[in-house]
């Protein structure tokens, strides 16, 4: 990837409106999600969709990592060099967890041909930040040190997150680089500071709103300054794994994911980013193209990480 701001801009569209298929899914959305202050509602609305079946797999299995529970899925038996995979689910850092992106974590891991090892970490408010990152780690060196005993190699574990799922896995990157063959971030938040063009542009009427992601924000806690929460404002980035970064376009979050991106490429980090137009925040999930898409490339990207030299 080259070091040109105007790379990104030139090779994806920017500014394309919902598709016609989006904007139904994304006005229904909206019309029965709550607005931001109400955890409780916000909790129930997520899992309220929870139930929807993904695709078969060969094992699921619960476990505890650590003290933090998990959920792993594994597509089927395959040699023992695979990639395993920590995935770390959005919402918010205030809701959500197994069952709301079971199915995302079934087709990963079909995709990938890789081992998934879901985190269900402490929400906010109750735990505020650092818990969410301090489960992350947890999990990511419970699964690092068992990567054998499922069948993967432990040089090949990559880290990977949705929305807030997303800011946690680039921030477990950041703390523990040595670790981690590769990070996959879907549509992350990265800058407490909200400061991005795209923030004014979508920040109504895409279903995940500035004032939701303001929040979000105020809920998680920590110093919006530090790295190990706006990963974005890091001094160095050098050393850490490749990425693969993907952005739908009409999200508030899209610019943010744009910057880590060419700071990533400027320190020398093996970056690509997949800018999907038409969709919004959250469409990874969502019955549209885009997100089946989506996650056959994450898949493909996952399956060629190269092992992290010891």
């Amino acid at each position: 990837m080259s070091d040109s701001d105007s790379d990104f801009d030139s090779d994806f569209p920017t500014t394309d409106p919902l598709s016609p298929e989006a904007r139904r899914l994304c006005d229904a959305m909206t019309a029965g999600f709550p607005g931001p202050g109400d955890t409780l509602a916000l909790r129930a609305a997520a899992t309220s969709g929870s139930g929807r079946p993904g695709p078969a797999v060969a094992s699921v299995s619960d476990t505890v990592a650590g003290g933090v529970p998990v959920r792993i899925h594994d597509p089927a038996p395959g040699p023992a060099d695979r990639p395993l995979v920590v995935f770390l689910h959005g919402g918010g850092w205030v809701m959500c967890g197994l069952d709301s992106h079971d199915a995302t974590c079934r087709s990963l891991a079909l995709a990938a041909g890789a081992v998934v090892v879901s985190a269900d970490y402490r929400l906010a408010p109750e735990h505020p930040w650092p818990a969410a990152p301090d489960d992350a780690l947890t999990v990511l060196l419970w699964a690092r040190d068992r990567a054998r005993a499922l069948g993967c190699d432990p040089g090949r574990v990559v880290l990977a997150g949705d929305s807030s799922g997303g800011n946690l896995a680039a921030v477990t990157a950041l703390r523990a680089p040595e670790l981690v063959a590769g990070q996959l971030l879907f549509y992350p938040p990265l800058d407490a500071s909200m400061d991005s063009a795209s923030v004014e542009t979508y920040a109504e009427g895409y279903f995940h709103t500035a004032a939701h992601m303001a929040w979000y924000w105020d809920q998680y806690g920590g110093d919006p300054e530090h790295p190990h929460v706006s990963p974005l404002r890091a001094p160095d980035l050098a050393g850490l794994p490749p990425a693969l970064i993907v952005l739908a376009d009409c999200d508030v979050l899209r610019d943010e994911g744009l910057a880590y991106a060419r700071r990533l490429a400027r320190s020398g980090v093996d970056c690509t980013v997949q800018l999907h137009p038409g969709v919004f925040h959250g469409f990874l999930g969502l019955p549209l193209p885009a997100g089946a898409a989506a996650l056959r490339a994450a898949g493909a990207w996952v399956a060629g990480v190269r092992a992290a030299e010891a």
